[in-house]
């Protein structure tokens, strides 16, 4: 995989400023007095959540897990229920009005003021089962000439008892049109002290599921200064985009997290920022910039306010799983996914199918199973036929048939919906027009002023919400897989794409094209496992979290460019919670492990650390060149000191398979020392314990083992442990000494 090259009420300026990068872009969630969607009939046995209604509030729903209260100033307050204390993160501003969710009208933003007095308590039974809606209406805190009128729902269900989900319908009451610029959800001003009155206000971690930047962390411990605007859905500059819609915090005791629980792609952003009092502050925001005629009405998306104890592992495992009810489907990897995978891009650009072949010997040799033709064995982005100077005739099939004798399984890598317009270039690649772009020239996304857009390196970009898009890809899918024989694909610099102004495909909405992106995918995906059941395909949103568009149409998540060891273990982590705890996540390639900046935008890829991905419980690739092809490809020529060191992770990857096994959520990040990660396989536990190089001294807790006596094993060195013995609520403890890694095996006696 190749690189290309905020907050809360007090500072609305910042956020108007940044979110100029989206105008002109119309959410068409209009509908003549459309009224809020009605639930169904309630069911035979209500639910048990309570509900109080205070008069002049605030509105208390209170589940099994978690309490969440409508106050008066209309902000949404969410507090965690464990072990008889109330814990939360949530600080409104004293004296603050508006609420969590507004709108902003002609360059202001309007404070509504809730009619507790008129507020619905009703039985709810939907996609996520048994719960209670609570209906509440409300006029802004303005003159009377404003007439617009907001409908806020909220939603709380048993099976979901830690998460809130709020909806909010905007009705123009009046007899003119109506501007909405912005749309304000779950405005939140988060602070430390609200969990430990000794802590600063913004001491706390943070998960940003956007995909804005390549290599920059997701997960961070936030500072004084921290702020990012998290922009989601749309490409953004760059070429990237999409992201999953959910930014969480969380301190040692107590964590809470915002986002929108839609399962399609919405354009809006979830900016951070640290303010000028050290609070954090986080909202959804939308660029709504729609005009309500009389009688017209704005529905939001489904925003979401979770509170937990733990860190991003479990927001992203509840989110996950409210999509799955409302009909995201995650489907269970393929035994092939599991699979260690070597890869050609060592040999770059120009690799060619000696090359290739000639590492036969030595991935049978240790092990493994897969081999992947990377980037720039084709002529055109767009038409995908082979490159003449270096796979010239059919020998591209020949090497895949030469594979399948050796008893290997290949992966073509492409970059679907991207094509050449003669436009610019990548790298070396100079770009001509496309056969596909000069016989359908109908079929490219086009900006506002006409023009092509640009995606991911610079290209032009097909419309996937075209039908015959839609096709073409099919046909693709369908030359690679069966014609040619590959065993799956490897989808690189997968990202997002721009809103479609062509008239020619008349769009009901710009948003088309982007929540289109993932009907691609899923053709790609459904074609090659009708073709090859146990084929894998595997999607890289290069440097970034991934997008919730086209993450159901996968077979194995990939880690993405990891920029060190650190980044692996908690990509890994992300999708476990994200595709479930037995999910393939690829650890990509071994040598993105430890990486050193060279020049501007590069970076020397040296490292060897197979102890993150396998301990984690994800599986391991290379990219190794071999035989020595000279000093160009030095940092990667596995030599006889590397061909041992690969030979003992990869051996013991393929015997403990741990990726199949259960991932359990038992330490938290940022709070637990060392670095630690479960897994549970075959009745026994698998830890992992990460320091680093300056190491660590101490006691580790092997925490969810039951009552018992147990032997423990340093699998990585064979070296025995000794024994523990585990007590009804409390974890063994484990006096060691160690340097970057240690890897238990923990056996009942």
């Amino acid at each position: 995989m190749k690189r290309n090259g905020s907050g809360g009420r007090g500072s609305l300026p910042q956020r108007y400023s940044f979110l100029a990068i989206f105008a002109g872009l119309a959410l068409l969630m209009v509908s003549c007095a459309k009224p809020p969607a009605q639930p169904k009939p309630a069911p035979s046995k209500p639910s048990d959540i309570k509900v109080e209604v205070r008069d002049g509030g605030p509105i208390v729903l209170t589940t099994s897990a978690a309490e969440f209260q409508v106050l008066p100033s209309g902000f949404l307050q969410a507090t965690l229920l464990k072990d008889g204390k109330r814990l939360t993160l949530d600080e409104p501003g004293v004296g603050s009005t508006g609420g969590s969710d507004s709108i902003v009208h002609e360059g202001k933003e309007l404070d509504f003021v809730p009619d507790f007095g008129q507020a619905k308590v009703l039985e709810s039974t939907r996609k996520l089962g048994r719960g209670k809606r609570v209906e509440i209406p409300a006029r802004p805190l303005v003159p009377s000439g404003v007439a617009i009128e907001r409908m806020l729902v909220v939603e709380t269900y048993d099976d979901f008892p830690a998460i809130a989900l709020v909806s909010t319908t905007y009705k123009n009451v009046g007899t003119a049109n109506f501007q909405v610029d912005q749309v304000l959800m779950q405005q939140h001003r988060f602070s430390a002290k609200q969990a430990d009155a000794k802590a600063q206000t913004y001491d706390m971690w943070a998960f940003q599921g956007s995909s804005y930047d390549w290599g920059k962390d997701d997960v961070q411990k936030l500072t004084r200064v921290s702020s990012q605007p998290n922009a989601m859905g749309e490409a953004v500059k760059g070429g990237y985009g999409g992201g999953i819609p959910v930014v969480a915090f969380w301190t040692a005791s107590v964590g809470e997290a915002i986002g929108h629980v839609e399962t399609l792609p919405w354009t809006l952003s979830i900016p951070v920022k640290v303010g000028a009092d050290g609070r954090v502050n986080a909202s959804v925001t939308i660029p709504a910039k729609v005009v309500l005629k009389p009688s017209e009405s704005y529905s939001s998306p489904r925003s979401f306010v979770a509170v937990y104890s733990g860190d991003f592992y479990e927001p992203l495992r509840m989110w996950s799983s409210v999509l799955q009810k409302e009909g995201w489907e995650i489907p269970k990897p393929s035994n092939e996914a599991y699979n260690v995978s070597w890869c050609g891009w060592g040999y770059e650009f120009n690799v060619t199918p000696k090359q290739m072949l000639g590492t036969v010997p030595k991935l049978k040799e240790l092990g493994i199973k897969w081999a992947t033709l990377d980037d720039r064995w084709f002529d055109t982005y767009g038409d995908w036929n082979p490159r003449a100077e270096t796979f010239p005739g059919d020998s591209i099939k020949q090497m895949v048939d030469e594979f399948h004798k050796q008893g290997m399984l290949a992966q073509l890598w492409w970059l679907p919906i991207g094509v050449e317009d003669g436009q610019g270039k990548w790298e070396s690649h100079k770009y001509i027009v496309a056969k596909v772009a000069q016989e359908h020239p109908d079929w490219f996304i086009l900006d506002k002023n006409g023009k092509h857009a640009r995606i991911t390196r610079d290209l032009a970009a097909l419309c996937p919400a075209v039908p015959e898009v839609q096709a073409y890809h099919k046909q693709l899918t369908e030359k690679f897989i069966r014609d040619w024989g590959f065993d799956g694909s490897k989808l690189d610099n997968i990202y997002s794409v721009p809103a479609c102004y062509n008239p020619a495909h008349h769009h009901k909405s710009p948003q088309d094209s982007v929540n289109a992106m993932g009907e691609v995918y899923k053709t790609i995906f459904q074609t090659t496992r009708a073709i090859k059941p146990e084929s894998v395909t595997q999607a890289c949103p290069c440097g970034t979290p991934p997008s919730l568009a086209w993450l159901p149409f996968i077979d194995q998540a990939v880690t993405a460019d990891p920029v060190g060891a650190v980044q692996v273990r908690r990509r890994i982590k992300m999708y476990k919670a994200l595709l479930g705890p037995q999910a393939a996540v690829y650890g990509d390639h071994v040598e993105l492990s430890a990486m050193t900046p060279v020049g501007k935008g590069n970076w020397s890829e040296h490292g060897d650390d197979f102890a993150s991905t396998l301990g984690v419980g994800g599986v391991p690739g290379t990219k190794f060149v071999w035989p020595d092809p000279g000093p160009k490809f030095a940092p990667v020529n596995l030599t006889t000191e590397k061909e041992a060191h690969w030979k003992k992770w990869i051996g013991l990857y393929n015997e403990k398979m741990l990726s199949k096994g259960n991932f359990l959520d038992l330490y938290v990040y940022g709070y637990d020392s060392p670095e630690a990660y479960a897994i549970e396989k075959d009745g026994k536990m698998y830890y992992a314990f990460f320091a680093g190089e300056k190491g660590f001294a101490g006691e580790v807790e092997l925490r969810g083992l039951k009552p018992g006596n147990y032997r423990v094993l340093d699998y990585a060195d064979a070296k025995d442990m000794g024994t523990v013995q585990a007590e009804a609520g409390r974890s063994p403890r484990l006096k060691t000494e160690f340097k970057d890694h240690l890897l238990l095996e923990v056996s009942a006696q």
